[in-house]
């Protein structure tokens, strides 16, 4: 098997021995789906192109990469990234000019602090050949006149394939997470914005006999963060079927298990990544095993969910092997959208403000393959999917009455794009 994290920033820094894909075996050519045109299912009649004259503000751009010379899970051919991608972004069509490369092995996935002066990422590394982890985070301060980054520091993450990270609002923490060995590792952010020392290393039994043994036999730790008010924290483990609720200490940087400790989805659904909404009364959790999206009503006080819904990210009929992966919700709350590999779309769903529930507006081509990546710029303009095995990053305009998007021709090629994160404006 060719490994795909088996990659470095130098020659002397110990190369990864194991694959995140082995975590992952349906993964691979010889099982992806090729999606007829009639699979992606019409969203309804476009209509007027309300708020299509609106300009966002033009903004740094970060995109997260799977880097040369493995293959990224769900890869077919080598990548070709070396690390992080910085554009500016342009307010009138959404496009992205290239400012710089930052070399680093495999940033698969960023974060920004509040006052957007420091970046940080995930380095999505196995194990060596001695089974000793590889995982880390890293640290980067902005230029907020040219968006350029400069390295600050990097700390081992106590794990493998940390798959996500989030900086507490309240800019003292990073929160961490490794897909590999299920933990979620905790660390004080210094007066600089470098990586401190780790004050926490929560570690879940999860499941170990979940019903997908491929993917669920122990815990994935594929998420941490916070919801909108920094009340507590969440750990979304995929393995487990199960967001964790804890709360923090923000003097010592302790989580302790919340009074509701975790909310389930149904069992083999694979949470993957969750987003909360504006109005603090609802969260949603995206469903990878089994493309579905968990809706709960969310108790802020208690940091408590109560389920109410669980709708398919696919359109009826839709045979074909799909695996989902982000989620966000629209700046104004009326919108929800998650991105489908396999079926390559953008599922678009309208959120009931009374209820919570959605409603499916419809399905959106990617124009590629493989989304992994879907991010929407603060103003709520434009809708930014990163197809990784397509080398391209394609911008939709976001009509604000119906939430449809709308192909702006804006397409951006640069390697295995992963993640979108924006950054102070230019």
């Amino acid at each position: 098997m060719v490994t795909s994290d088996d990659r470095c920033s130098d020659e002397n820094r110990p190369r990864s021995g194991l694959n995140r894909r082995e975590f992952l075996p349906f993964l691979g050519a010889a099982t992806l789906v090729t999606v007829a045109p009639r699979a992606l299912a019409a969203a309804p009649s476009r209509g007027s192109h309300s708020g299509d004259d609106d300009r966002a503000e033009d903004r740094f751009v970060y995109v997260g990469t799977y880097t040369a010379p493995g293959i990224a899970p769900g890869g077919h051919v080598p990548s070709t990234a070396v690390g992080i991608y910085v554009f500016r972004m342009n307010g009138d069509d959404g496009g992205l000019t290239p400012i710089e490369v930052v070399t680093t092995d495999n940033p698969s996935f960023l974060a920004l602090d509040p006052s957007l002066t420091h970046l940080y990422s995930t380095n999505e590394n196995g194990a060596d050949g001695h089974n000793v982890p590889l995982g880390r985070v890293s640290a980067y301060a902005i230029d907020k006149r040219s968006g350029t980054l400069s390295l600050l520091n990097t700390a081992l993450t106590n794990g493998t394939f940390p798959a996500h990270l989030s900086v507490h609002p309240s800019g003292k923490y990073l929160l961490g997470s490794n897909y590999g060995t299920g933990n979620f590792p905790i660390y004080r952010i210094l007066a600089d914005g470098s990586i401190g020392a780790r004050t926490d290393d929560f570690h879940d039994a999860g499941n170990g006999t979940g019903p997908n043994p491929d993917r669920q036999e122990g815990p994935h730790a594929h998420q941490i963060l916070t919801d909108l008010d920094a009340r507590h924290v969440f750990g979304v483990d995929l393995g487990a079927d199960k967001v964790m609720a804890w709360n923090l200490d923000l003097d010592t940087g302790r989580l302790s298990p919340n009074t509701v400790p975790s909310a389930p989805v149904a069992s083999g659904s694979g949470c993957r990544h969750m987003a909360f909404h504006q109005s603090r009364e609802f969260a949603y959790v995206l469903d990878e095993l089994v493309s579905s999206i968990t809706a709960f009503h969310y108790d802020p006080t208690r940091g408590a969910f109560i389920w109410l819904q669980t709708i398919s990210t696919l359109p009826a009929g839709f045979t074909g092997f799909n695996t989902t992966a982000e989620i966000r919700i629209h700046p104004n709350g009326h919108f929800l959208y998650n991105t489908n590999r396999g079926h390559n779309s953008v599922a678009m769903f309208r959120i009931d403000p009374d209820t919570g529930r959605l409603n499916v507006i419809g399905w959106e081509s990617t124009r590629g393959d493989w989304p992994r990546g879907m991010n929407i710029d603060p103003s709520g303009t434009f809708l930014y999917a990163a197809n990784q095995n397509s080398d391209t990053i394609v911008i939709f305009r976001l009509d604000r009455s119906n939430g449809t998007l709308h192909a702006t021709g804006e397409v951006v090629h640069t390697p295995t794009p992963v993640d979108v994160e924006f950054g102070p404006q230019a």
